[in-house]
């Protein structure tokens, strides 16, 4: 198992740069005075495709060599990096083959193939992923890039770290979403090298906890099928992102899913920007647990906006 290096991520925040935007951070006077501490927010719904993901595709994909990108790249995503591959792979001019969940909401499928990337639907469970995703490999020969066990793509996540601790002078701590840890690994992997003081905290679903229950108990425990308004945090844990999470992470703090709703509307309201349920889920988890994140300089990431308005989470029927 390769573990990527700080060096990996600068070489990287070189590749990508011109594939990539450095998103703005944004804070509310109110929502500090909710929670009594100082509030940012790096929007990486503000990239192209709508997440935080564009940063490894493009990494992976511009990384590979002319001979490997012939057969293009595969994938298998609930949505974000399904989108962010294949629009790496269309600047590149390279194919891109991905499984998606049939459950996955229409606005990431409709922005996949608006990329030109080639969908095949499997069960929403993540073995009915994996197998479907042997197929469809098997039959392409296209180049896996994992959504987030692959060390090219967690390098690439780290860039944002880079970013956000440029853009805010420093921070106490950085509060991000986890799934199946791509973005919370390339956060330590930045910060233990950039600004080792800065604590990296988790925030998950607590209808899908399984990177929680992984943390207290010290080794990955992983649910083959959760269910939660936060799509993109849906997947276990694997070998190369618990390193980072077992020995980087201070915290993992979890939230139903009222209080990821509620969170999102907040958002959406008192920052006036679109966040997608998962991206609500780390100011959800600041606002309940308050004593926690009080009098510091908090970092948060809004790690994707594409959300489907026909079918937003407070809407009945």
């Amino acid at each position: 198992m390769y573990i990527p290096t700080y060096d990996d991520m600068l070489a990287a925040h070189t590749r990508i740069k011109p594939y990539i935007r450095q998103t703005p951070v944004r804070t509310s006077d109110y929502l500090n005075d909710l929670t009594g501490a100082q509030l940012f927010f790096k929007c990486e719904n503000f990239q192209e495709p709508g997440a935080f993901k564009v940063r490894g595709a493009s990494n992976a994909v511009f990384g590979l060599t002319e001979a490997q990108a012939k057969k293009g790249v595969a994938t298998h995503s609930s949505g974000n990096h399904a989108s962010c591959l294949s629009y790496a792979a269309m600047l590149r001019g390279i194919p891109c083959n991905v499984v998606m969940p049939r459950t996955a909401p229409q606005a990431k499928k409709d922005t996949v193939r608006r990329y030109g990337g080639v969908i095949t639907e499997c069960e929403p469970s993540t073995s009915s992923r994996e197998e479907t995703f042997a197929k469809v490999q098997a039959a392409t020969g296209g180049d896996f890039v994992h959504p987030y066990n692959d060390p090219r793509v967690i390098a690439g996540q780290g860039t944002c770290a880079r970013e956000f601790i440029e853009q805010t002078d420093g921070l106490d701590m950085v509060v991000a979403p986890i799934g199946g840890g791509g973005m919370i690994s390339g956060t330590c992997l930045t910060l233990s090298t950039l600004a080792p003081e800065t604590r990296v905290i988790a925030a998950e679903p607590e209808a899908a906890d399984d990177a929680y229950r992984s943390f207290k108990a010290g080794h990955i425990i992983a649910d083959d099928s959760p269910k939660s308004i936060a799509d993109g945090l849906l997947v276990p844990l694997k070998d190369l992102t618990w390193h980072f999470v077992s020995n980087h992470v201070s915290e993992i703090y979890t939230a139903s899913e009222q209080e990821i709703i509620d969170a999102m509307k907040l958002a959406w309201k008192h920052l006036r920007v679109v966040m997608e349920p998962s991206s609500a889920v780390p100011l959800a988890c600041v606002l309940k647990n308050p004593e926690a994140f009080k009098a510091n300089r908090v970092g948060l990431i809004i790690t994707g906006g594409n959300v489907d308005l026909d079918k937003l989470p407070w809407m009945k029927g």
